[in-house]
């Protein structure tokens, strides 16, 4: 069985090193999908320690065909340790792919600013197959055009691409190479018991805090305008700085809202499936008028969906002319009163199956994937 090879920043959540729920929870979908098209994965991984003790190098075996190869990681004492580290990692994973690789082996790598120059020399050494999985385009994410513009030319070195949206296939795939498209996670999760019992709807948030992504705070904010039939959830990530702007503004909300509102943590695994079955509606709100909505799929809808939940979303082209477009509920304005509208204008009583939806998607997904890969062999 060949191996795939899959470079990017994973990690298990009780490991000590960096750790982010979105990639991670992506990355295990598409192992799955590479093991079910008949082929066995690496994964590589230069995530490096965010505590202050030493991580060891390591080897774990996650499923019968996928492993995850970790090297060994300075703690963080201070800037100058850190900078050390980061760059002690990339020499690590540098010469762990000069020695694992060949002409012959096919290498995914989750995109990162992190490690475009490295990706770039391993390829013109080792003349591997390339499949460049491209999430976003982070430099209009930070408003950046050299980055973007290096983004672009690091874009042309690869034999493949895995898109999250067929628009941003449009701007980066101009050669029309191999690719496949994929929203985001289509693993369908098992029922889990409920764990709220109070007869409200409940909304959750799921995500990052970063004020650029700008959903975080819209979505807290929508609970002033709805009643105390609805409670509005709130988990997700970010640095000190943006969890504390968080918890104050949820605590002034709590304040004036009819509605409950609570900050429930940043939750992984199979305790953040049981919260998210146990709501009601997910919130996929963030800036419509921000530049990457025009490349970048919020992931978060398939993970909602994944658990059966109905989707509220502002109105973007990504999503409405996507494959699951025509199952989400829509906002116009990204104001907290559209959002809460939108809320309110969900009926239970209809029809609604989303784990259907995603089940399709899983299939096609799967079957494109093998013919990439066989077509790269």
């Amino acid at each position: 069985m060949k191996k795939i090879f899959y470079l990017g920043y994973y990690n298990l959540p009780d490991s000590g090193t960096n750790f982010v729920l979105a990639a991670v929870n992506k990355m295990n979908y598409i192992c799955e999908a590479v093991e079910k098209a008949g082929y066995s994965t690496e994964i590589v991984s230069a995530s490096g320690a965010v505590e202050k003790k030493f991580c060891k190098s390591k080897k774990v075996k996650l499923t019968d065909k996928t492993t995850l190869k970790l090297f060994s990681s300075l703690p963080r004492l201070n800037r100058i340790v850190s900078v050390i580290d980061r760059v002690i990692l990339k020499t690590k994973l540098f010469l762990y792919m000069i020695k694992n690789t060949n002409k012959d082996s096919i290498v995914m790598v989750y995109h990162s600013l992190g490690y475009m120059s490295l990706v770039k020399r391993l390829k013109k050494l080792k003349g591997f197959k390339l499949i460049i999985e491209a999430e976003e385009i982070y430099g209009d994410v930070i408003g950046d055009e050299k980055t973007t513009q290096k983004e672009y030319d690091f874009f042309k070195i690869a034999d493949g691409f895995i898109f999250p949206t067929e628009l941003l296939s449009e701007k980066v795939n101009t050669e029309k190479k191999p690719e496949v498209i994929i929203y985001g996670t289509y693993h369908i999760e098992k029922e889990m018991p409920k764990l709220f019992s109070d007869g409200k709807i409940h909304c959750v948030y799921a995500g990052t805090f970063d004020p650029r992504k700008g959903g975080a705070i819209a979505s807290a904010e929508s609970a002033l305008f709805l009643d105390e039939n609805y409670h509005v959830h709130i988990l997700g990530f970010g640095n000190e700085k943006e969890k504390a702007e968080m918890l104050n503004t949820i605590d002034n909300i709590s304040k004036k809202s009819k509605a409950d509102i609570t900050y429930d943590g940043l939750l992984s695994g199979e305790e953040y499936i049981k919260f998210i079955q146990s709501c009601d509606i997910g919130l996929s709100t963030q800036n419509p008028n921000a530049k990457f909505n025009d490349t970048s799929f919020p992931s978060k809808i398939l993970s909602y969906m994944a658990n059966g939940l109905r989707v509220v979303s502002v109105r973007i082209p990504v999503v409405e002319e996507s494959g699951i477009g025509k199952c989400v509920y829509y906002y116009d304005e990204q104001t907290p009163e559209n959002i809460a509208k939108a809320i309110k204008s969900i009926d239970f009583s209809e029809e609604y199956d989303s784990r259907k939806t995603i089940g399709v998607l899983d299939k096609a997904f799967i079957c494109d994937l093998k013919t990439m890969l066989k077509g790269l062999e």
